[in-house]
């Protein structure tokens, strides 16, 4: 019974009941809570309300002086107190701020701005408790402390000039995290963060370049990222004055249109730069949708000039060395290779330009030319259906078609063909419909290969089945990757159980006994 009383006696004492709150507090919002800012905030702002309940209950006011007459030892317990509510109001109010920003999904000013802060807040923290727990006068203080202000200012100049342009350049908002920079001595690269004293960048060969704050406030800048993050490129085509520009125009402006990693708002465009009996020199504008994607985008022009080049039959300007040489260089080869191709069917230079068929024998390529239908589609004439079956690849050799998926009452873009991409692969190889329906852009035309001339073929030559298997199970898997973004990439099962399955309906025989 006495050891009841001594225990209830206990846990009555202001002092006990404040260290209790506090180390709860403590465990609940630091440990138990620390991963959950959300749930971290409303507990501390909790446990705060309640300590402060308990030491106005108590009569401790924590924002104000003890008086002069409390007794040593009870001083000593009330400064603790006041302490320890000081604590958790800077922890509050810092808990509050840190998921403010969170909320906001990027900080409003910057990592720099978020630590002056919540250095703002220890700070004002502290003199607090120097005031009303010690009874210091704080503006004395802080008056006293001039000099040593002063000293300790000169010493760090350089650091504090760092730290001050950091905040200027953190307010005015010049670039933000994830930007894209140039900087007027060439250095260039993605913000990452901006610290203390600098600002980090990830440049284009993925290593870290570290600018202190001082010299990027004074440096003249220019952000690729804003203010918008879609970003224009410029790219320089020459060509042979072998036809009329406009038809040279038209043929880059297809280019264009079959891109798949370009903006088509605002449309791209087409500018003759120069004309001379040499060349013809013609600029192609464009915009991605960030400056990352310029680089591919590049890649992509590049293999499309080839190819619309190849089918309209254009040729590049020669390099200087080459000029003075009897043979042109042109998207086709040397001048005797050109000669050689004039002489070829549309359909053999169109099996010439397809990887796919390029193992072929030129006995074969004959085979299969004479066995190819010639289809023209008129622009914005529709190619084939959503769902349609097709018992026939269909090889584009000129123009531009876009493929457009209907679903839930919306049309989504799957992609553009150029010269030289096939389609009807899936319902050829194993009965599959088209997973969206083909516009022609442009004028197109188009060679069909039906089944029964292809099926021979696939026999003496199991790598073409293989080919067109690798390439529909990669179509497949792009066409699942749009509708579940988070499934995973195509599995080399998958790809040779299709590849068995061709094999089954062609009768194609194993790579052993293939010639």
């Amino acid at each position: 019974m006495v050891q009841s009383e001594t225990i209830l006696q206990l846990l009555a004492d202001p002092m006990v009941q404040t260290g209790l709150m506090a180390v709860a507090g403590a465990l609940v919002t630091r440990v138990a809570l620390r991963h959950h800012p959300a749930k971290r905030l409303f507990g501390q702002v909790l446990f705060f309300a309640a300590l402060t309940a308990l030491l106005l209950y108590h009569g401790i006011v924590p924002y104000q002086a003890a008086p002069p007459e409390t007794a040593a030892l009870q001083h000593v317990f009330v400064g603790i107190a006041k302490i320890i509510w000081w604590i958790n109001a800077a922890w509050a109010l810092i808990a509050f701020v840190r998921v403010f920003l969170i909320f906001e999904k990027q900080p409003r000013e910057g990592r720099l701005i978020q630590d002056l802060v919540v250095g703002t807040i220890y700070l004002g923290a502290l003199l607090s408790v120097v005031a009303y727990v010690f009874s210091v006068p704080v503006g004395t203080l802080v008056a006293t402390s001039g000099v040593v202000a002063i000293i300790i200012g000169l010493a760090l100049q350089s650091t504090l000039s760092d730290v001050f342009s950091g905040v200027a350049l953190n307010i005015g908002r010049p670039y933000a995290v994830g930007d894209w920079i140039v900087l007027n001595d060439g250095i260039e690269g993605r913000v990452l963060e901006t610290n203390w004293r600098a600002t980090h960048l990830l440049n284009g060969a993925n290593d870290l370049v570290v600018l202190p704050n001082s010299s990027l406030a004074k440096a003249t800048l220019t952000n690729m990222s804003s203010p918008e993050r879609s970003h224009g490129v410029k790219l320089m085509v020459s060509l042979l004055p072998t036809k009329p520009p406009r038809v040279l125009v038209e043929a880059m402006r297809d280019v264009l249109l079959s891109c798949n990693a370009t903006l088509k708002s605002p449309p791209p465009a087409v500018q003759i730069k120069k004309l001379t009996g040499t060349s013809i020199d013609i600029e192609l504008s464009f915009r991605v949708t960030d400056i990352s994607r310029s680089g591919a985008a590049r890649n992509e022009l590049f293999d499309l000039i080839y190819r619309h080049a190849l089918a309209n039959d254009l040729k590049l300007v020669p390099i200087a060395d080459d000029q003075a040489a009897p043979a042109t260089m042109s998207s086709g080869g040397t001048r005797s290779e050109i000669e050689t191709s004039r002489h070829r069917t549309t359909p053999l230079r169109l099996l010439d330009a397809v990887p796919l068929f390029a193992t072929l024998t030129e006995d074969e390529k004959e085979v299969l030319a004479a066995a190819m239908v010639r289809r023209t589609f008129r622009k914005n004439e529709i190619v084939v259906e959503q769902g349609t079956t097709l018992q026939s690849l269909m090889v584009l050799r000129s123009g531009v078609a876009v493929v457009t998926r209907a679903k839930a009452r919306q049309e989504i873009e799957l992609g553009r063909l150029a010269p030289g991409d096939f389609f009807g692969e899936g319902g050829l190889l194993t009965g599959a419909k088209e997973p969206g329906t083909i516009k022609a852009l442009t004028l197109v035309v188009i060679y069909e290969i039906a089944q029964p001339s292809l099926a021979p073929l696939m026999q003496d030559r199991p790598v073409i089945a293989e080919d067109l298997a690798m390439i529909f199970a990669r179509r497949m898997d792009n066409e699942r990757q749009r509708s579940l973004p988070e499934s995973r990439a195509v599995e080399p099962g998958s790809v040779q159980r299709l590849v068995e399955r061709m094999r089954h309906i062609f009768d194609i025989k194993h790579a052993g006994g293939d010639a």
